[in-house]
C-alpha cells in the first residue's frame, strides 16, 4: 500500500463510506505479511517513498511470482532486479502488462495506465558499451521512481572528448550516476565538471588486474573529487535509487505527507510555546 491508497481508505472511513470493519480489513497486511519464504514489506512505500525492490538472483521463478503478486495487489508498481528469461516468462504469465527490460535484467509493472509527468532530472553516464546493464540498471530504477533520466553512453576517459561534448546536459542534472570498471576513472573527471552529488558505481568489468571491479571500486573511493560517493560494484539498482532520492529531495519532493507532518509539528510547537507564555504571565 502506498501513501496515497492510505490516504484513500481514512478519507472514506472519515467521509462514512467505509466502515470501521472494511478499514481494518484493507490495512491488515500492512505492514507485512507473510509468504512463509517471503516475509513482503507492504509498509516501505508510506515509510521510504517506494515500494519494496525484489531481489531475484537466487529465487525461484514461482518465488518471484508470489511475491510480484502481493506487491501488485498492494502498490501501484513494482520493480524487480536481476531477473533472467525464467522469472520475466512467470511473471508474464500473470502479468501480461509487465515489462521485461532486458539489458537492465529488471521486471517493471504499474497499475495506472499512464505514471505522473518525471520530476527531477537524473543522468546516467556510462564509460563502456561493457557497462551497460549496470547503467541500465540504475536508469531503470531512477524512472521508475519518477524521475527523468538522460543517458550517456561510451564516454570514457579513452576519449575525453566524447564525455565533454555531454558536458552541459549532465551539469544540468540535480543528480549524476557514473557506472564504470576498468580504472574506474570516469566518476572523478565527472565530480570534477559538476556542482551535483555523483554517485559512482564500479563495475567487475576489466581484465585480470582489475580484480572483478575492485580496482575501480578503490579508484572511485580514493576519487580526488569532493561530490562523489559510491556504491558496491555491479550495484547500478542502489546507483538509481540513491541518485532518484537526491534528485527527489532537491527537487521540492519530499511528499505531501511529509510536508505536511512539518507543517502539524511546526504549528503544535508554536501552540505550545503560546501555552507556556500564557503560563507565565
Amino acid at each position: 500500500m502506498d501513501e496515497q491508497s492510505l490516504r484513500n481508505v481514512l478519507e472514506a472511513m472519515r467521509s462514512g463510506s467505509l466502515s470501521v470493519d472494511e478499514a481494518i480489513a484493507r490495512l491488515r497486511r500492512l505492514p507485512f505479511e507473510s509468504l512463509g519464504f517471503a516475509t513482503v514489506d507492504h509498509h516501505r512505500s508510506i515509510r521510504c517513498g517506494f515500494p519494496e525492490v525484489i531481489f531475484c538472483q537466487g529465487k525461484t521463478p514461482q518465488q518471484v511470482l508470489a511475491i510480484f503478486a502481493r506487491l501488485a495487489a498492494a502498490g501501484g508498481c513494482v520493480l524487480a532486479t536481476r531477473a533472467d528469461r525464467a522469472a520475466w516468462e512467470a511473471v508474464a504469465a500473470e502479468f501480461p502488462d509487465a515489462q521485461y527490460r532486458e539489458a537492465a535484467r529488471a521486471i517493471t509493472w504499474r497499475k495506472a495506465p499512464h505514471a505522473p509527468p518525471p520530476r527531477g532530472h537524473v543522468a546516467v553516464v556510462a564509460a563502456g558499451t561493457s557497462d551497460l546493464p549496470v547503467a541500465e540498471e540504475a536508469r531503470v530504477t531512477a524512472e521508475m521512481m519518477g524521475q527523468r533520466v538522460t543517458t550517456h553512453y561510451d564516454v570514457g576517459v579513452a576519449g575525453l572528448h566524447r564525455l565533454l561534448a555531454h558536458a552541459a546536459e549532465i551539469q544540468a542534472a540535480r543528480a549524476i550516476v557514473v557506472v564504470a570498471g576498468m580504472e574506474g576513472a570516469l566518476a572523478s573527471v565527472v565530480g570534477g565538471l559538476v556542482s551535483c552529488p555523483v554517485v559512482a558505481v564500479p563495475t567487475s568489468v576489466g581484465y585480470g588486474a582489475s580484480f572483478g571491479g575492485l580496482a575501480a571500486l578503490l579508484a572511485m573511493l580514493n576519487s580526488c573529487a569532493s561530490g562523489v560517493s559510491v556504491v558496491n560494484i555491479d550495484n547500478g539498482f542502489a546507483g538509481g535509487y540513491i541518485a532518484a532520492i537526491i534528485s527527489r529531495q532537491s527537487a521540492g519532493g519530499q511528499g505531501k505527507a511529509t510536508a505536511e507532518h512539518a507543517e502539524h509539528t511546526e504549528k503544535r510547537q508554536e501552540g505550545t510555546g503560546k501555552k507556556r507564555r500564557v503560563k507565565r504571565t
